[in-house]
């Protein structure tokens, strides 16, 4: 890594770091203001999918903060302590949110079909990704070969990374518009709830948009290091 490369890993930690942490403040703040309905995570979550006519999918407590996650393999929607008991906007706005996910999965939407196929591309590019761009910098004086193949590699990740910004949009929208179509919280708790949404979402738009800068970086090391040779 150059170090103008490094510099600018650097400046997009330093960005990932305060939007997380914008994130974790909104959460716990969100976490202390309880819905009108008084109905916790895991019973949002379920009459959620039950309101779409989803019956098949489980709501289970995994351990971890921030940890939710729609799981379409099991077709489970797990969420974190805090939200599966929770009855407050912060709980309210992540289960809906996820269940957002599993009617995706429903209704077959295409951005979701293709990030659960670039999957296994991405887990078998993420565990050689590191190794082979080390590799190909190295060698940049004798051969650009070894960093083709990393860019090749990067170019799959970050193609995740952007695949997943519309899903995690979309998934916000949803669970928005049935928040709002329900009594579960009233109208100044939607606006929290969208607020907790919207900081989630810079989270995955911050991490698409290093990846884009950076493989970018790396395309132009290469066409460079063409060019010399």
């Amino acid at each position: 890594m150059t170090p103008g490369m490094l510099i600018v890993s650097l400046i997009f930690v330093g960005i990932s770091m305060l939007v997380s942490y914008r994130l974790q403040g909104k959460f716990r703040e969100y976490s202390g203001i309880p819905t009108s309905s008084g109905l916790t995570g895991k019973q949002i979550a379920q009459k959620m999918l039950n309101d779409n006519g989803i019956y098949d999918v489980q709501v289970i407590s995994v351990d971890g903060f921030l940890t939710d996650h729609y799981d379409p393999t099991n077709k489970t929607v797990n969420l974190s302590p805090e939200v599966y008991s929770g009855a407050n906007v912060a709980a309210a706005a992540v289960a809906a949110h996820e269940c957002g996910h599993a009617i995706q999965h429903k209704n077959a939407y295409a951005w979701l079909g293709l990030r659960s196929r670039l999957v296994p591309m991405v887990q078998f590019s993420s565990q050689w990704l590191q190794f082979v761009l080390m590799i190909g910098v190295f060698a940049l004086y004798w051969t650009s070969a070894p960093l083709l193949i990393g860019i090749i590699l990067f170019g799959l990740t970050t193609l995740f990374a952007l695949v997943t910004l519309p899903v995690e949009f979309d998934a916000s929208r949803r669970a928005l518009i049935w928040l709002d179509n329900t009594n579960v919280m009233r109208r100044q708790e939607h606006d929290k709830a969208k607020d907790a949404l919207w900081w989630a979402a810079m989270t995955y738009v911050v991490s698409a948009v290093a990846s884009v800068v950076m493989l970018v970086q790396y395309i132009f090391l290469f066409l460079g290091a063409r060019d010399r040779n």
